[in-house]
């Protein structure tokens, strides 16, 4: 009855089950061999106390580790589980980090007062396309020694980088509505700044930019169309994209945009929908250009144009860069190529006189 008065504990197990406390502590840890009658022993100990388990905070004081990654992101975080790029990235790193025994703790940055990954209680980080926003956060970790990596960031020192192609790929894009006779283009980016404006892009807006991601795409389209004018979206999403679109497709025929970059497949979509609901055919009337790569069965009734980026090894890069860092290594740095994959929203710049 004694035992039962107060919350259970793992001595508590040992003594009913008849084993000393460091056998009982191998049963629940699988670390060591224990005989199978020792072990059942233990275990119907445990069910008759309701003993489900050491404390984990306990373990990790103990062993002066969390077993936790954090996953720092500049996205919401709806917006981390609802976007297939993201999934996609988390999947690669899980799968790569599945055999340490790891888990993962997603902490979005977006917003003001957000949560501070210096703060958190993690083993390592992996930085998501985080921005000079997240600089004190850097130095809150440094201070700890908590080691981290960076995925399509800005460049840290001293800090194993994962990134894409970003401006070489969107460079290529370019290159092939050049190619199609289109002078008039406009790039449709991700969030620019904290507050995620919706905005037309201009120079000032452009360099007070803390997105290192949508300054590297934009920076590709314009070695190709240095005058290349466009809107920023508040997010990554299909609506975001027919917001944009229709504030570029709205103007007078000679002056609309032939071509539109954008800087998601997500946002190609809304544009492409934007597009149609103005009456106007893709990629007659107008040609859209994506970038990820991703299934975007059901959204469009066309194969969309589009930079594929290899999101899961990304991930996968990273899982292996921050398992490295923990054991006081540095990873090489690694920059994945994209695929130009050209599907049927891409065509011949129209005739100003045929363009409706």
């Amino acid at each position: 009855m004694e035992e039962r008065a107060s919350r259970p504990t793992l001595a508590a197990v040992a003594r009913r089950a008849g084993v000393a406390a460091s056998t009982a502590s191998l049963v629940f840890s699988g670390s060591g061999p224990v005989a199978e009658a020792t072990r059942e022993r233990v275990l119907t100990a445990a069910r008759e106390l309701d003993y489900g388990g050491p404390d984990p905070t306990a373990r990790s004081l103990r062993r002066g580790r969390s077993g936790v990654i954090g996953v720092v992101t500049e996205d919401r975080l709806a917006e981390t589980f609802r976007d297939p790029v993201n999934v996609a990235l988390l999947d690669g790193i899980g799968e790569e980090l599945s055999d340490a025994r790891l888990s993962l703790l997603v902490i979005p940055m977006a917003g003001v007062g957000g949560p501070d990954p210096g703060d958190a209680a993690i083993d390592a980080a992996i930085l998501i396309g985080c921005t000079t926003n997240v600089a004190d956060s850097v130095a809150s970790l440094r201070r700890r020694g908590v080691p981290f990596v960076g995925v399509e960031t800005e460049p840290l020192d001293g800090v194993t980088a994962i990134d894409i192609d970003n401006r070489e790929a969107c460079a290529a894009a370019a290159r092939l509505l050049a190619r199609l006779g289109h002078r008039r283009v406009a790039v449709v980016t991700l969030p620019l700044d904290p507050g995620r404006r919706r905005a037309p892009l201009d120079p000032a807006r452009e360099a007070a930019s803390t997105s290192f991601v949508a300054r590297e795409r934009l920076a590709g389209v314009r070695t190709v169309f240095p005058d290349a004018g466009g809107v920023s979206a508040a997010s990554s999403a299909v609506d975001e994209g027919m917001i944009a679109g229709r504030s570029l497709l709205d103007g007078p025929a000679a002056s609309r945009p032939t071509a539109v970059l954008a800087q998601s497949d997500l946002l190609a979509v809304g544009i492409v929908l934007a597009a149609e609901e103005r009456g106007l055919r893709v990629p007659e009337d107008v040609s859209v250009v994506g970038f990820d790569g991703i299934a975007v069965d059901g959204l469009l009734s066309r194969a969309l144009t589009t930079l594929a980026q290899p999101v899961e090894e990304k991930g996968r890069a990273a899982g292996r860069a921050v398992l490295a860092a923990l054991r006081g290594e540095r990873a090489p740095d690694r920059l994945l190529q994209c695929e130009l994959r050209v599907g049927s929203t891409t065509g011949p710049a129209p005739d100003d006189t045929s363009f409706r």
